[in-house]
């Protein structure tokens, strides 16, 4: 018989390793958060496109597409989706991508995560989501307002695929795949990886060892700045979209 209390932080499951399978954010979890704020400097932030501005406003996916409605308020649902999201557009513009390519890593980012399971580590997520993403591809762009192409549907997928896959783990079909999506699956899986800090272990924090970035250290006050802001305004009873552009809009990015 477990002894954990049913009030016990997501801070207290995690070095107990008791974190359960649905993950949901907590005022003394948003405490830790904040007491535990590591020394970043603030690096530049470019403007965003008024493209970019366009897709974040529309990033609040439909509870319908998540494979557990349950995860859509969860640690690893809307409100990380959109972030992601975010920082991707954020990263687009460090490396001058165009248009096109921006859109494909801002809507991979924003439905990367959309097949989990549970907010475990969940193994194969990566994969589903790209399945998924290819099967409703004209669903999915047209909720961003935009016509998809077949090479933007396979670009999308590919980053969505890669994303949970760790670059000293790839097969040599991946490395074929990743060659053919190169930019916007290493900006997907930085800007995912940017999002780490809504996690309750320091350990699991964002880490510019797994990623290949060069501007990751740059955007990672930007990107706690927005955890913090966004969970903060979740909590205070703002709902999940909303609170995301809610510190969106704090941080001048729309």
């Amino acid at each position: 018989m477990s002894t954990t209390p049913l009030t016990a932080s997501l801070i207290d499951l995690a070095a107990r390793g008791q974190l359960p399978l649905h993950q949901h954010m907590d005022r003394a979890a948003i405490e830790w958060i904040s007491d535990n704020r590591p020394d970043l400097p603030q690096g530049p932030q470019p403007p965003l496109r008024p493209l970019s501005q366009g897709l974040l406003t529309r990033g609040g996916l439909p509870t319908l597409w998540l494979a557990d409605p349950r995860l859509y308020m969860s640690i690893h649902g809307v409100r990380h989706s959109m972030r992601t999201a975010a920082l991707a557009a954020v990263l687009a513009e460090t490396h001058h991508l165009d248009d096109a390519d921006t859109a494909t890593a801002v809507v991979a980012a924003s439905v990367h995560d959309c097949r989990r399971r549970h907010d475990k580590g969940d193994r194969g997520h990566g994969a589903r989501a790209a399945i998924w993403l290819a099967a409703n591809a004209d669903t999915i762009w047209g909720h961003f307002g935009l016509t998809t192409t077949p090479r933007r549907i396979v670009q999308a997928a590919t980053a969505v695929r890669l994303h949970d896959v760790p670059y000293d783990a790839f097969t040599t079909d991946d490395r074929t795949d990743h060659a053919r999506a190169e930019r916007i699956s290493d900006v997907v899986k930085a800007a995912d990886a940017l999002d780490r800090y809504r996690l309750p272990k320091l350990t699991w924090w964002p880490n510019a060892r797994y990623v290949r970035e060069p501007a990751f250290d740059e955007f990672r006050s930007l990107a706690f700045d927005l955890v913090l802001i966004s969970e903060k305004a979740h909590l205070a009873g703002i709902n999940g979209p909303e609170a995301v552009l809610y510190a969106l809009a704090e941080k001048g990015l729309v």
